[in-house]
């Protein structure tokens, strides 16, 4: 299986770097036999009565951080806590950075390069407590947009609002399940009501924008946290006993429920999965994917290459391109059937 199988030509001006106004306006291409261009305001239409929507209440964190070392600027993105005051980031220009810099963002909160890595990737141990770590991130940190964004623009105010799900509520990602942009408040209480929508958390890591370097057998995923409730998985094991069909809203649902169902039956899972899904993974749990479209050659066009099959993934994609959907992670959405013949 060779990575160039997963490319495909998108023009520039079809990667979006703003949301659609309003978010459940945007369009969404249906992936079944016949493909169906239609709008994501009706995606309630195709969920059946005995359906279960699965959304991951991840929330992002305002991460993105400017700071200044000796005379260069740069631009931080804080991923992952460590202990009470070191975390693992990555830098921009990271190149200019050396172990044992002090890095200043504030006059008091200052941290010092303990670590270099590749790619960019560092690890700092700030002056303060975890408290006011914490708290300098809710005053000055920006929503840490996708790399390709935020080469056209900076980060904004309005970033807080539509980089954020409507049903966000575990902080923890340093990037949206970008799917669940597309809902507002009254289809998830539309949901609610029906008593048709369950929620996992997984808080999305920086291996969401790692590119596969290498060949697609040596590739390694990042680990990221993850929860299934127990009444999650309550809800999936009756939706399954009477005929349902369960729908993961973002590949990044449909990760932490197929890491809990690994053993060919869904149980309650807390802890960490690098699970790298591409085809020829057997799906345990997910029945239909809601997701944006993904980067060319990504790990997450290998994962729903393996949902719904590489050929009906390549002609979805090019017909999206042809009437020009918009791409990534503000971008449309298409909701994908999996392929019973894999």
């Amino acid at each position: 299986m060779d990575l160039s199988q997963f490319d495909y030509h998108l023009p520039e001006k079809l990667i979006a770097d703003k949301p659609c106004s309003p978010r459940q306006a945007s369009r969404m291409l249906v992936g079944n036999d016949n493909l169906k261009d239609d709008k994501f305001i009706n995606f309630p239409n195709y969920i059946g009565k005995k359906d279960l929507v699965i959304v991951n209440n991840s929330k992002v964190i305002p991460i993105l951080l400017e700071a200044s070392a000796g005379d260069t600027k740069v631009s931080i993105t804080l991923h992952k806590e460590i202990s009470e005051n070191k975390w693992l980031a990555y830098a921009k220009p990271g190149k200019k950075l050396i172990v044992d810099n002090q890095i200043s963002f504030t006059d008091s909160v200052k941290a010092k390069v303990l670590d270099k890595m590749d790619y960019g990737e560092i690890m700092l141990e700030f002056n303060c407590s975890k408290e006011k770590i914490k708290d300098f991130i809710g005053t000055k940190g920006k929503m840490p947009l996708p790399p390709y964004i935020l080469k056209k623009r900076k980060s904004s105010e309005d970033d807080f609002i539509d980089y954020q799900t409507v049903y966000a509520k575990n902080e923890g990602s340093i990037a949206a399940p970008t799917a669940g942009l597309h809902f507002n408040k009254s289809i998830i209480q539309q949901l609610k009501d029906n008593n048709q929508i369950a929620e996992v958390t997984l808080h999305v890591g920086a291996g969401t924008f790692q590119p596969i370097r290498e060949s697609i057998k040596d590739h390694k995923m990042h680990s990221e946290f993850g929860v299934v409730p127990q009444e999650t998985v309550d809800q999936i094991l009756l939706c399954k006993a009477n005929g349902g069909k369960i729908i993961s809203i973002g590949t990044t649902t449909l990760r932490i429920l197929e890491t809990a169902s690994k053993q060919g039956r869904i149980s309650n899972f807390q802890g960490d999965t690098n699970i790298f899904i591409r085809p020829g993974f057997k799906f345990n749990t997910v029945d239909l994917l809601l997701t944006n479209f993904h980067l060319p050659k990504s790990t997450l066009l290998l994962l729903i290459s393996a949902f719904s099959g590489k050929e009906k993934v390549m002609d979805i994609y090019k017909k999206a391109v042809d009437m020009n959907y918009r791409f990534y992670s503000y971008g449309d959405v298409s909701l994908l059937y999996k392929n019973e013949e894999i």
